[in-house]
């Protein structure tokens, strides 16, 4: 976007935002107590508001209106946009408004409630985590992958994966999950461990403006936000794992006191416990070396590094297994057993969860519904994009039988669907008309056949995953279990 000499073009904007982030990035990384006072100046610089309204204009909720009635892809002019927002933010005048609330169903029943920012907040918390990654991101730990850059889902499960080899022997999963994680932080506790990084006043009063800007719902009430960070915001990842991250930073200090690995094999064989935690978001594992008496003893523990921040454990949802059991953990089911090629070995084997499963054919069940779609070629773009997403997640897993059964799944579903649309044609006509070759085909649109996608195994990176900020040095490699 080029609008005229006082704003940069993007590319310029997007060189002179990586600079000035990795600045940040190293000064933090260098400095783990060093406080950064002079922030608010680059909240408001032309060049990361560009940025800042080019990632809220890409996010995939932007032709979503807020409280306000507008989209940012309704908006006509992002010059004078931007202008008036930079002018409103360097006046102070520049204040949040209440988020409107929207309920989404559950795959257990339950309602999610998010919250949906207007444009000019959505634009602001957009240029306040382009300011708050880089420094942040020097203090998280490695063992958190959910909402941080250049890391991803499977990064976790390969993790797991990785402890969980007979090898190293941990065997006890203690499998939490937080209740109402984003609904329930603790604003005090939250902006305490902010205040440790950022000093600007400027920045936390912003910040704090946000938590408490309130909740529009969906009967047109004003609530108040006394606690949490409404689920939808630009913002709230990162706020989330800021808190979080007392998570982080108990169960690694613990696995620093251990000492090298000598001593750590020494307690091992005093018959002491070790734990290795693994975070995604709000969900997490404690892999534990140990017995489960070891690993039972968790509950209270987390419980109490939780409840500083106003966070406490899900009952229905935390609980403690055997791998040789396996659980499901971000869609995945993880279990040990015997190993297929190697007679008396056992291996760590993950597939797609029997839920991930079904929560695919329920959607597919509902494309392919005859009431739906006004062509044939109207299905299959949908059915694609929905096929291709849901085999790029899984086909770091023992998915091949998976995606062989979805495949005839939605082979028979688009089948019917023909047959009810086209009632009274024979198999024979459909087959010449609409199944050329042996592929479902509409013009140029054919059928996406999951059966085709290779399964490969996803190499696992531990600490040695960069940032996008890394400037000619390499992560510390991943400690030996």
């Amino acid at each position: 976007m080029n609008t005229g000499a006082r704003w940069p073009t993007l590319p310029e904007a997007e060189a002179k935002v990586l600079a000035t982030q990795q600045k940040l990035h190293q000064w933090a990384k260098a400095d783990s107590d060093r406080q950064f006072v002079d922030l608010f100046n680059l909240v408001h610089d032309p060049a990361l508001l560009v940025i800042a309204w080019n990632r809220v204009l890409r996010n995939k909720g932007a032709r979503t209106a807020g409280p306000d009635g507008r989209s940012p892809r309704s908006i006509e002019d992002p010059a004078a946009f931007l202008a008036e927002l930079r002018e409103d933010l360097k006046a102070r005048r520049f204040k949040p408004t209440p988020v409107r609330q929207k309920t989404i169903p559950k795959a257990n029943g339950k309602l999610r409630k998010l919250g949906i920012p207007d444009v000019d907040d959505r634009v602001v918390q957009a240029a306040l985590k382009l300011v708050m990654e880089p420094i942040f991101e020097a203090d998280f730990k490695p063992c958190s992958y959910g909402f941080r850059p250049m890391r991803r889902a499977q990064d976790a499960i390969a993790e797991i994966h990785y402890f969980g080899t007979p090898t190293r022997k941990y065997e006890w999963v203690f499998e939490a999950d937080i209740e109402a994680c984003f609904d329930n932080i603790d604003h005090g506790a939250l902006m305490s461990r902010i205040r440790r990084r950022i000093g600007d006043k400027r920045v936390l009063v912003l910040i704090k403006a946000f938590l408490r800007a309130g909740i529009l719902t969906e009967k047109g009430l004003n609530r108040k936000t006394i606690t949490g960070t409404p689920q939808g915001g630009v913002l709230s990842p990162l706020l989330a794992n800021i808190a979080l991250s007392v998570l982080d930073e108990h169960f690694t200090r613990k696995w620093e006191e251990l000492g090298p690995s000598w001593t750590r094999a020494k307690h091992r064989r005093n018959g002491g416990a070790v734990c290795r935690i693994v975070r995604y978001a709000d969900d997490f594992v404690v892999m534990v070396n140990g017995k489960r008496d070891d690993a039972e003893a968790l509950r209270e523990e987390v419980t109490a590094v939780l409840a500083p921040i106003g966070l406490r454990l899900s009952d229905e949802k935390t609980k403690v297994c055997h791998i040789d059991e396996g659980f499901d953990f971000l869609g995945f089911h993880i279990q040990r057993r015997a190993w297929r090629s190697r007679e008396g070995k056992q291996a760590v084997y993950t597939y797609p969860s029997k839920k991930a499963l079904l929560t695919l054919l329920a959607k597919l069940r509902s494309l392919t519904r005859r009431s739906k779609h006004r062509s044939l070629g109207d299905l299959l773009k949908a059915v694609n994009k929905v096929l291709q997403g849901w085999c790029n997640y899984f086909k770091y897993g023992v998915s091949g039988r998976t995606f062989s059964y979805v495949s005839y799944y939605i082979w028979w579903r688009i089948v019917n669907w023909l047959r009810k649309r086209h009632d009274g044609l024979r198999w024979d006509t459909l087959r010449k008309r609409c199944y050329p070759a042996g592929k479902f085909r509409d013009g140029n649109v054919e059928l996406f056949d999951p059966a085709t996608v290779s399964v490969t195994r996803y190499r696992y990176r531990g600490a040695r995953i960069p940032t996008p900020w890394t400037i000619n040095d390499t992560e510390t490699a991943a400690a030996t279990a």
